[in-house]
């Protein structure tokens, strides 16, 4: 089998999003040099597994056949790694917009923001973020939130088996999170703000394992463009 062959056939490439690049302006780059390298005029790619703008990491591409797959990869337990800020809230719960809120962080110490992760670990109901994908009436959710409408949301039950603080640096809360399908990384950095009681939001994140695909097995687009010459 050739290699033209093989990425109809189906392939799971896992690569490394780049940040403020969509998922799926990714796909689009991928299913394009697929297509022109190997001069194929139709064939479906797919990914398990939305990651945000402002987040990077893994990201699992199908081709071909594999993308019947999809719904697999996306059900398994995800991995991320990732930093709040604590003392403030933005409107989609992380740097995609301004800060609209700053609260006191004098009542912080390091084993309050520690042991707050506790309240969160095992079946949680979250709040899917005003600015997310997630479709109600047809629509997305952030094309309400950016038109200036409000939108009754319904929780979401999650579960998150771990999640510890790595290191604090001043307001800078370093985390660490394994979680099921699902869960908005987002949406935890503002319920733990509210946990203790001065705001936060997500400003990185890093997506470092989906089931047992790693983010050291993933290429960068550049090198997945450099192996397709």
């Amino acid at each position: 089998m050739n290699e033209a062959e093989a990425f109809i056939n189906g392939r799971v490439l896992l690569l490394d999003k780049p940040l403020h690049w969509t998922s799926f302006q990714l796909v689009n780059k991928v299913r394009w040099e697929i297509k022109q390298k190997f001069k194929i005029k139709k064939i479906k790619v797919g990914h398990a597994g939305t990651l945000d703008p402002l987040a990077t990491g893994l990201l699992i591409i199908c081709t071909g056949k594999q993308t019947k797959q999809i719904d697999q990869y996306q059900a398994q337990e995800k991995e991320y790694t990732g930093t709040f800020e604590l003392g403030s809230t933005t409107p989609s719960f992380d740097l995609e917009t301004e800060i609209d809120q700053t609260f006191d962080t004098s009542h912080l110490t390091s084993d309050m923001i520690k042991n707050a992760t506790l309240q969160f670990i095992g079946d949680i109901t979250q709040l899917p973020p005003v600015f997310s994908a997630v479709k109600k009436d047809g629509k997305r959710l952030y094309e309400f939130a950016r038109a200036g409408e409000t939108v009754e949301l319904k929780p979401r039950q999650v579960s998150i088996s771990e999640f510890e603080i790595t290191k604090i640096e001043s307001l800078t809360v370093h985390f660490r999170v394994v979680c099921s399908k699902g869960t908005y990384i987002r949406s935890l950095a503002n319920d733990f703000g509210k946990a203790l009681n001065c705001g936060a939001h997500l400003s990185s994140l890093r997506r470092t394992r989906i089931g047992n695909f790693k983010i050291e097995n993933a290429h960068t687009l550049e090198g997945f463009l450099a192996g397709l010459e």
